[in-house]
């Protein structure tokens, strides 16, 4: 599919998202308080891919479903989104985000947390109501899983030996089950198979791998001004990220050392980011990382030969489309 239908389609659906979100909202404030109104516009309502509950439609309609009532169903997932933004400002001290003050900057840290709560919460009561037991236990594992892959890397910022298997465990719970769950619930809401929901399993896995892959090069490659974070800002919170695992995996000894050097001091990981962008560049860091994000894209499309009818032509190439999209990202 060419880029030029692909956005147009995007922005299409991500409209009809973010609209079905106002409703929402909208719905909810007879019965929250103000400030919990306040920090749930401005928190999600203020820009975003919204990949994920796009994912939830296009899989219904692969499936054969196209009941508008999947954009309600498609929201749960950028309000868990939404929820672990939330949450992960706090633990990171960000004070930025897509450009704007984090929630916790500009409301505090209880109502950030709080609203994240309620997010989660209420996606929990959403999924339930529209795709009942099944899909609720696959959300909820999912929820789980990240919970899991939040604490491995908290573990992980202290481990400079990390293996590339580690890494994949960890963002698998960081960014792929959520991506996953939203392929593997629209697949189901939309009445698929056995064989087409596994389908669409691998495709997220796959998706949610090198969407995180991308994630980690744009930190260290990335426009600031188009990203919303400082260049660098993996590195100055000690995150191992694939680039870095792989650079530390392969350099000669002195180079090594002096990455240990840097990773152990707080103050060295602020102050020298252009010399560890360097030496990842040396040892192929960035070119080995992109790599892996094609060979995931590359698993993902394939995981959607299944799906080879005419009718299903059109979800087909916007999922093949919007896996290749997420290799050539800016932000």
């Amino acid at each position: 599919m060419e880029f030029e239908k692909l956005f147009t389609t995007i922005r299409i659906e991500a409209e009809k998202i973010e609209n079905q979100m106002r409703r929402d909202l909208t719905e909810l404030l007879p019965t929250i308080d103000d400030l919990l109104a306040e920090v749930l516009e401005y928190g999600l309502l203020n820009g975003g891919k919204r990949i994920r509950p796009l994912l939830v439609v296009i899989a219904s309609r692969l499936c054969g479903d196209s009941d508008d009532k999947i954009y309600r169903l498609a929201c749960a997932f950028e309000y868990l989104h939404g929820a672990t933004l939330f949450h992960d400002d706090i633990i990171d001290n960000s004070d930025s985000r897509r450009g704007n003050p984090t929630i916790n900057r500009k409301f505090g840290i209880a109502p950030a947390i709080l609203a994240g709560d309620f997010l989660h919460a209420y996606a929990m009561s959403v999924v339930g109501r529209f795709s009942g037991k099944e899909g609720l236990k696959v959300f909820c594992a999912a929820t789980a899983g990240m919970a899991d892959g939040e604490f491995m890397q908290l573990r992980n910022s202290v481990n400079t030996n990390l293996s590339e298997l580690d890494y994949h465990d960890a963002i698998m719970g960081k960014t792929g089950l959520l991506i996953s769950a939203a392929c593997v619930i629209g697949a189901m809401y939309g009445g698929g198979n056995r064989e087409q929901i596994l389908a669409m399993q691998l495709y997220g896995d796959n998706l949610g791998c090198a969407f995180q892959i991308i994630d980690d090069l744009l930190d260290y490659q990335g426009d600031s001004a188009k990203t919303g974070k400082e260049v660098g800002n993996d590195l100055m919170e000690g995150k191992m990220t694939l680039p870095l695992i792989i650079t530390l995996k392969n350099a000669a000894d002195p180079d090594r050392k002096r990455l240990l050097e840097i990773l152990a001091d707080t103050g060295k990981r602020k102050e020298c980011v252009d010399e560890v962008c360097q030496l990842i560049e040396n040892y192929k860091g960035f070119n080995l990382a992109r790599a892996r994000a094609v060979e995931a894209v590359t698993i993902a499309c394939n995981a959607l030969q299944i799906f080879d009818g005419n009718s299903t032509l059109f979800e087909r190439e916007l999922l093949e489309g919007l896996a290749h999209y997420v290799l050539t990202r800016d932000k």
